[in-house]
């Protein structure tokens, strides 16, 4: 399983992996118990872990980041009911977090996402864009024609 397609979905709990997209929604399997379904994109907005991140003092961030020095920090992990606790891990394993922007209920969505990833050995690193070669980047250049008047 790729971290790329990974997603969080608005309305339900957990992580998801995506199987299939299409233009009105996506196939995904859930990491908790790998039941798949469809889910609409009007219902839902689907996240690509990939794509998020993370307020901090200078500029955000993905993600990713934060989920690495996470790992680094190695340790136990708070208990996301003890708010305070959460705060208090976060500003010894990232202090450069904006705690004003980057809320509570946010950290402890980190934690858990943190935790399943890790429980599913998924390797925390984005994936990498292919260089384009110079002829992919030389393009052809388009000329318009310019419409004949009628008659």
């Amino acid at each position: 399983m790729e971290y790329s397609k990974i997603i969080a979905i608005s309305g339900l709990a957990g992580l998801f992996e995506v199987i299939n997209s299409r233009s009105d929604g996506a196939i995904v399997r859930s990491l908790d118990d790998n039941k798949m379904q469809f889910i609409s994109s009007r219902a839902h907005s689907l996240s690509q872990l990939e794509n998020i991140e993370v307020f901090t003092q200078k500029e955000n961030v993905n993600l990713v980041e934060v989920f690495i020095s996470m790992e680094k920090a190695g340790g136990v992990l708070p208990d996301v009911k003890d708010t305070a606790a959460v705060k208090k891990y976060f500003e010894k394993v990232f202090p450069e977090m904006d705690f004003e922007k980057v809320y509570d209920s946010d950290r402890k969505k980190m934690i858990k996402w943190f935790e399943e990833l890790h429980k599913h050995h998924i390797e925390l690193k984005l994936s990498e864009i292919p260089e384009e070669t110079e002829e992919e980047i030389k393009e052809e250049p388009v000329i318009e024609e310019k419409p004949k008047k009628k008659k």
